[in-house]
């Protein structure tokens, strides 16, 4: 049955059970969301709506408390546009570039990241620790050219409740032209990635003040452009020490929305989602292809949580998610955290435009080249800005996503029976299961279930897609955990 449903234009005011949001977000900036399909065009379709949606509620996304919206509030698209000017004015960023000149190359734009950040840890009495952890990278003999000193800025945001449970967003602060390895010509690298560094910037100003239940880690990362250097340096750190990392962004590429053909889009950032777990053993990978599991790992379902807690009128944004690693023959720095076992997205404007990417500054045939800074949108970053925001403060204030998620498959039966770890975690307030039918991408229902550590939902496992997730006192809920037999 092929089922054909129109595109409809609808305003996105949307509510939640558990929060109040004391601001109406059409008065922030009304517009209208395109949603393809709509809700009820999805469900009126015999072929997509089965099975029939009879257990559990609707699934709602959940609006920002006061508390997010007052830090919403105070992204400041100033702070960001100069925070890229002043990273533009060192020329150039290049990994390879001086590390002794006080005003160009890299370690000038080091030094005054960290100096920048330690203004905003000086506000957080004593929550915020910033760090210039470094080493020497030898030669590669592909992008490194000679030994160089590899350097991370990072501010630390300690958790009030749990702050073992780390977040962390990044972007990097290198830069490059046309030639990868060419470390003597100007490089301004102003959306990429100053873009990203400023998010990360701006975002630990702004939350250097507050006291997030689980860690936030606010950083920039050098050696991304001569190969993801300083943030596999910064993932195996943390994996060496056991850190416990559960959710990673990296900003690269997030200062502009207009393509090449000067196509507009301001109101949307992708977000890009790995599939099946490289790191998965191969009986794992197996099971999750038997049960269908593939558009479930820990970064689809980090994804969806981004799209579910940041995707409304507060922000003004859309969030497609892609269901791939990144871009065709690019890379990020989220795979490093990915390869050490963690669970990664990456953030990218919809329409790049090359001409402003890795490209030495020049005019030719009348065509403006190179990463500029006049060529950045400030406004549209700080709404990227702002979904991130959403996303890590929902994530630091919920409870951790449930571990060891089993569905029971020793019987044949036409309930689905789930059990996970229990958990002590003071904020918890108790678990819900969601559920959505194979071929729908977002969740659909919610259904709550106590604070429980086993389960049995009045429908079949062989039928839907489910997912657990923690509820927390406050109303903040985890991204969901996809449940393998056992």
């Amino acid at each position: 049955m092929l089922c054909l449903v129109p595109l409809t234009i609808i305003p996105l005011i949307l509510t939640s059970p558990t929060f109040t949001a004391t601001t109406s977000p059409s008065a922030l900036h009304p517009r209208q969301f395109p949603i393809f399909p709509s809700y009820d065009d999805i469900f009126s379709c015999p072929a997509a709506s089965w099975p029939p949606a009879s257990v559990g509620n609707l699934f709602t996304p959940q609006l920002p408390d006061q508390e997010l919206q007052d830090i919403l509030a105070e992204i400041d698209p100033a702070r960001i546009e100069a925070i890229i000017a002043k990273l533009a004015s060192f020329k150039t960023r290049h990994t390879l570039s001086s590390q002794t000149d006080p005003v160009r190359g890299i370690r000038a734009a080091r030094d005054w990241i960290a100096e920048q950040m330690r203004s905003f840890a000086a506000a957080s009495e004593g929550q915020m620790e910033v760090t210039v952890p470094s080493y020497i990278q030898p030669a590669d003999g592909n992008r490194i050219l000679f030994p160089v000193r590899i350097s991370d800025v990072v501010a630390t945001l300690r958790g009030s409740v749990n702050p073992g449970r780390y977040y962390v967003v990044s972007g990097h602060y290198d830069s490059r032209v046309s030639d990868p390895n060419d470390f003597e010509s100007d490089a301004p690298g102003a959306d990429d990635d100053a873009s990203g560094v400023a998010v990360s910037m701006e975002l630990a100003r702004i939350m250097a003040t507050r006291r997030p239940a689980a860690t936030i880690v606010f950083a920039a990362v050098a050696g991304e452009e001569q190969g993801l250097y300083g943030s596999q340096y910064l993932a195996q750190s943390y994996k060496n020490t056991s850190v416990d990392v559960q959710g990673m962004f990296t900003n690269d590429i997030v200062g502009s929305s207009t393509a090449d053909d000067g196509t507009k889009d301001p109101y949307t950032i992708r977000i890009f989602a790995q599939g099946s777990p490289t790191t998965e053993s191969a009986a794992m990978a197996r099971t999750r292809a038997t049960i269908g599991g593939e558009n479930d790992s820990a970064a689809r379902e980090l994804a969806r949580f981004v799209v579910g807690v940041a995707e409304n009128n507060y922000t003004q944004m859309n969030i497609p998610v892609v269901y791939r690693l990144d871009r065709f023959l690019r890379g990020g720095d989220h795979r490093p955290f990915l390869e050490a076992g963690y669970t990664a997205c990456r953030f990218t404007e919809p329409n790049e435009d090359y001409k402003h990417q890795h490209q030495n500054t020049r005019v030719e045939n009348g065509t403006q080249y190179g990463d500029l800074i006049e060529f950045c949108d400030a406004e549209y970053i700080a709404r990227v800005a702002k979904v991130n925001a959403a996303a890590l403060w929902s994530l630091a204030n919920a409870p951790a996503s449930p571990r060891n998620v089993t569905v029971n498959t020793t019987l044949l039966s036409n309930d689905s029976q789930f059990k996970w770890l229990a958990s002590n975690e003071t904020l918890l307030a108790g678990y819900e299961a969601l559920w959505r039918p194979t071929n729908a991408p977002f969740w659909t229902h919610a259904i709550p279930l106590g604070n429980v550590n086993t389960a049995t939902v009045d429908m079949s496992k062989d039928n839907v897609i489910f997912g657990i997730r923690a509820v927390g006192k406050n109303g903040y809920a985890s991204p969901a955990s996809f449940p393998f037999p056992g």
